[in-house]
């Protein structure tokens, strides 16, 4: 199972630069992070970047993106949207110079479930 990040808000590019920087930096989530692209729309060109994939397995991997991404939006000084899908859910973090961990219950809610299996 996966969990699929997009970034929106700031700089998007920069901003998802920084956060897969930042999650494959992270020891517990080594070889588990991957870009991912998808094909555009009619009329569309394409984004440079779409999402971040993330393979959930055994291990406490839901666990680690969860504290990892609560850490990574702490350290941002520009207003940011972050959202997360698993197949337990979705969240969307609008998140605005987060200063405490508010929002790990919430991604250790959609991502718990694939952990724990």
């Amino acid at each position: 199972m996966e969990a699929q990040i997009r970034v929106s808000g700031g700089d998007d590019v920069a901003e998802f630069i920084a956060l897969r920087e930042w999650l494959t930096g992270e020891r517990a989530l080594t070889g588990t992070v991957r870009v991912v692209q998808l094909p555009p729309g009619e009329g569309e060109l394409g984004g440079v970047f779409d999402m971040l994939a993330v393979v959930l397995g055994s291990g406490g991997a839901g666990v680690a993106l969860a504290k990892s991404l609560t850490v990574w939006l702490q350290t941002r000084r520009t207003d940011v949207t972050v959202t997360v899908t698993s197949p337990s859910g979705s969240v969307k973090l609008d998140v605005q110079r987060i200063k405490d961990a508010s929002v790990l219950p919430l991604l250790e809610e959609v991502l718990r479930e694939h952990d724990e299996r």
